[in-house]
C-alpha cells in the first residue's frame, strides 16, 4: 500500500522531514560515517614485521618490477576515491568541499555496505577543470576506480571525458551514469507495467544537466528514437533554432538540439510536459518546480519521475491526483525510489572484479536491464518499478552482467567466468554487512539517539 494511501497529506509533509531532523542529531554523534579498518589477522606485534618493516619491502619490490602486482598485494582492487569539488551537492549547489564531506562519506558508507567497496571521500579545494584532472590524476595509483561526484555543469563534462581518456582504471560520474542507468531501469519497467514499449513512447527531460544529457544518450542508446524525445533547460526547450547553443561553449546542449526535437517546439516545462508518456525532471527542487495543471496534458497512463532532492518537483501525491498513472521519486520515504543507490554499488563491484579499464556506455546499460529484470522477477506494479536497497540480488546480477560486459568489450584485465563473477561478488558484499552487523551487535557501533520528531 502507498503512502498515499496511509497518511494524509500532512502526515506525509511531516514524514518526508523526518530524515533531516535523524540527520542533525545522528552525524555530530558519530562524527563520520565511515573509517579505516585492518583486514589482516594481528595475533602478536611479531606481525607488524610482515605487514609493515622489514617484510613489506618484498612486495614493494615485487611491485617495482611489473606493476600490475599492486592488485595482488595491496588494496588498489577495491579502493575508489569519491572525488567531488563541492560545487553542485545534492539540491544544495555550490556548497564548496567540506560542506559537500557529509554527502561523500555517505556515498562511502552505501558503497561498503551495498557493494563491499572500500571506497574514501576526496573533496578538492579546486574548481578548475584543470586542477580537478590533475589531482585525480595524481592520486589515481592508489585506487582501482574513480568516482566523480557533484561536480556542475559543463566541467563535468570535461573533467569526466579527459580523465576516462588519460586514466587506465574506471572512472565514473555518478551524477551522469549512475543516474542514466537507475532511471532507464525505472523507465523499461514502467512502459512495461502501462503495456507501452520503449521505441514507441515520447519523452521529455526537463533539466539539462549532467544527469539528463547523460540520460538522453543512454535512452537513444537503449533504442528511444531521436523524434520522440526532448529536453528543456532553464531558458526553455532545446531546438536547432536557438542561437545561444552553440558547438563550442555548448557542445552536450547542442549536439542534442540538432537531433532532438525535430519539430523545433518551442516554450518552457508546460510544452516540455504536453504529449508525452514519460517525463523526467532532473532539476530544480520543488515542491512547485511543476504544477498539476501541466502534468493533465501528458498522454494516458503517464510515467513521471521527480528527482530533485531533497525535496521533487513536485509532491508525488499531487501528480497522482493530476492523473499521472506512475510516480518516482529520488526519496526512499516514497514508492519507486529511482536512486543512485541501486546502481553505483553494484556496477562498481562488477568493474574491480574484473580490473577493468573503463566503465562503458554498454556496462551501464547492461546494469540497467539487470536492475530491471531483478524488479521483474520480484513482480511488477505501478508503485514497484525498481527493487530496493535491502535487494542484495541486485547488486549481485548487476556486478555480473557488467563484469560480463567488461570482457566482451576486451575492458578487462582479468578473466572471470559468469559462476566466478556471481560467487566473488556476494562473498564480498555478505562479508561486509556481516562485518557491520557484528560490529553493531558487539556496541563498537553505538545505537543513535533518539530524536523529537515533533
Amino acid at each position: 500500500m502507498s503512502p498515499e494511501k496511509r497518511f494524509t497529506k500532512e502526515e506525509l509533509l511531516e514524514k518526508a522531514n523526518e530524515p533531516a531532523k535523524k540527520a542533525m542529531r545522528w552525524h555530530p554523534f558519530y562524527k563520520g560515517k565511515i573509517e579505516v579498518s585492518p583486514k589482516v589477522q594481528i595475533k602478536s606485534f611479531d606481525d607488524f614485521g610482515v605487514w609493515y618493516t622489514p617484510g613489506v619491502a618484498k612486495p614493494c619490490q615485487d611491485i617495482h618490477k611489473n606493476p600490475k602486482m599492486v592488485y595482488e598485494h595491496t588494496n588498489k582492487w577495491n579502493n575508489v576515491a569519491i572525488v567531488s569539488d563541492g560545487s553542485r551537492v545534492l539540491g544544495l549547489g555550490d556548497i564548496g568541499p567540506e560542506a559537500s564531506m557529509p554527502v561523500m562519506e555517505g556515498k562511502g558508507l552505501l558503497f561498503k555496505y551495498l557493494g563491499g567497496v572500500d571506497a574514501f571521500p576526496i573533496c578538492l579545494n579546486a574548481h578548475d577543470p584543470e586542477d580537478i584532472i590533475q589531482a585525480v590524476k595524481w592520486i589515481a595509483p592508489s585506487f582501482g576506480g574513480i568516482n566523480l561526484e557533484d561536480i556542475s555543469t559543463p566541467k563535468c563534462f570535461e573533467v569526466l571525458d579527459r580523465l576516462r581518456e588519460e586514466l587506465d582504471i574506471p572512472v565514473w560520474h555518478d551524477d551522469q551514469q549512475g543516474t542514466a542507468a537507475v532511471t532507464l531501469a525505472g523507465i523499461i519497467n514502467g512502459v512495461k507495467v502501462v503495456d507501452k514499449k520503449l521505441d514507441q513512447v515520447k519523452v521529455g527531460l526537463l533539466g539539462a544537466g549532467a544527469a539528463n544529457l547523460c540520460l538522453a544518450r543512454t535512452l537513444l542508446n537503449a533504442g528511444v528514437p531521436e523524434e520522440n524525445l526532448c529536453l528543456s533547460d532553464s531558458i526553455g526547450l532545446l531546438h536547432s533554432g536557438r542561437e545561444d547553443l552553440d558547438e563550442e561553449t555548448t557542445p552536450e546542449k547542442w549536439k542534442f538540439a540538432q537531433i532532438t526535437n525535430k519539430e523545433n517546439k518551442e516554450g518552457g516545462t508546460p510544452e516540455l510536459i504536453e504529449g508525452k508518456d514519460v517525463v523526467v525532471a532532473a532539476s530544480i527542487p520543488g515542491p512547485d518546480t511543476i504544477k498539476k495543471e501541466w502534468l493533465k496534458e501528458m498522454n494516458d497512463d503517464g510515467i513521471l519521475f521527480v528527482e530533485a532532492n531533497p525535496i521533487p518537483e513536485i509532491w508525488p501525491w499531487e501528480a497522482k491526483e493530476a492523473g499521472v498513472k506512475i510516480v518516482g521519486t529520488g526519496r526512499s520515504d516514497f514508492p519507486n525510489q529511482i536512486n543512485n543507490s541501486i546502481g553505483f554499488p553494484g556496477i562498481f563491484r562488477g568493474v574491480l572484479d574484473v580490473r577493468a579499464e573503463t566503465i562503458s556506455d554498454e556496462m551501464h546499460i547492461e546494469a540497467a536491464y539487470a536492475i530491471a529484470e531483478v524488479a521483474q522477477e520480484n513482480g511488477l506494479d505501478e508503485e514497484n518499478l525498481v527493487p530496493n536497497m535491502e535487494n542484495t540480488e541486485v547488486y549481485i546480477r548487476e556486478a555480473v552482467r557488467v563484469g560480463l560486459k567488461a570482457m566482451e568489450q576486451g575492458l578487462a584485465r582479468k578473466e572471470l567466468s559468469k559462476e566466478e563473477l556471481r560467487e566473488k561478488a556476494k562473498n564480498s558484499i555478505e562479508s561486509s554487512k556481516r562485518k557491520i552487523q557484528n560490529m553493531m551487535k558487539s556496541g563498537d557501533i553505538k545505537k543513535p539517539p533518539l530524536v523529537d520528531l515533533s
